[in-house]
């Protein structure tokens, strides 16, 4: 029987996130098996994805963090703020130079106020707001806090295939909930041209990144899990426990232990017990795995 752990997705274009679970739980013959957080089927890179115990442990992994590398295509406008969507505007953003571009994304950098894009999953009074705009409705989100740590303009060109557009690669590090195709569609507008992307990867989702994801096709060769321990020491803090106190964890006694955050705690052995935060003077459990 397959343990559990994590199993981290290189997940490829034109599959929803739901397939790549549909594939998984063929691979792991288990129904045991969830995803922390989506990509779109345009998108590519890490999906990370709990086995049987590990399932709950995804709602508590610090995966606030997120990378991307991704392509803006400025002078096109589309009703989906990506490639996916219909051609809704074009203009010609043959003048724009490389400085003025770098210029305005430099100004997407930092805590700043961004409107989800309207065929996001975000749920409008119980509905998603992707099935709203499907079904003709016309949606208009409030902005929500979000941090764009660093964004890098890698490239400015000219689009071959287009020559009245500007391609512009960047590569970014941002807070979860943070829409790439929002900073596309912004940038575009604050340039005056409109703009979307046209690529996406992700690079990275909390501690976990494209050095240790694999592809479906490598997981169907070889099915490669990372175990719940070496997860869970990636993602929080590791408090190591004496035999006495690891037999308290395991019926979810407070502990005595100096902890200041979130964090993961061990036996003698090395194995993964349980989640335990900071809460009244002491350590007191918020998920216990064995």
């Amino acid at each position: 029987m397959i343990d559990s752990g994590l199993v981290v997705v290189d997940k490829p274009a034109g599959i929803t996130s739901h397939d790549v679970v549909s594939r998984v739980r063929r691979l792991a013959g288990t129904r045991k098996v969830g995803h922390a957080g989506t990509l779109d089927p345009m998108a590519t890179g890490v999906l990370v994805l709990g086995v049987n115990r590990a399932t709950r442990l995804l709602g508590h992994l610090m995966l606030t963090e997120k990378g991307y590398a991704a392509t803006v295509r400025l002078g096109v406008t589309t009703t989906t703020d990506d490639a996916e969507g219909e051609v809704s505007a074009t203009v010609s953003a043959a003048h724009l130079d490389e400085a003025t571009v770098r210029s305005a994304l430099a100004e997407f950098v930092g805590d700043i106020e961004q409107v989800p894009t309207a065929v996001s999953a975000i749920k409008v009074d119980g509905k998603r707001a992707y099935q709203r705009v499907r079904d003709g409705e016309e949606v208009v989100l409030a902005a929500r806090p979000v941090t764009v740590h660093e964004l890098e303009v890698i490239e400015v060109r000219r689009a071959p295939d287009a020559p009245e557009t500007v391609d512009v690669d960047i590569v970014l590090r941002c807070s979860s909930g943070t829409y790439v195709r929002a900073i596309a569609r912004d940038a575009g507008a604050r340039l005056g041209v409109g703009g979307h992307l046209t690529a996406l990867r992700r690079t990275a989702v909390g501690p976990y990144g494209l050095d240790v994801a694999r592809t479906l096709d490598q997981l169907g060769d070889e099915f490669a899990l990372l175990p719940i321990a070496i997860a869970a020491r990636a993602a929080f803090p590791a408090v190591e426990l004496d035999a006495e106190r690891a037999a308290d964890v395991r019926v979810g006694r407070p502990l005595d232990v100096g902890i200041e955050t979130l964090s993961a705690v061990f036996d003698p052995s090395g194995d993964f017990l349980a989640l335990y935060e900071p809460r009244d003077g002491v350590a007191r459990a918020v998920a216990v795995f064995v």
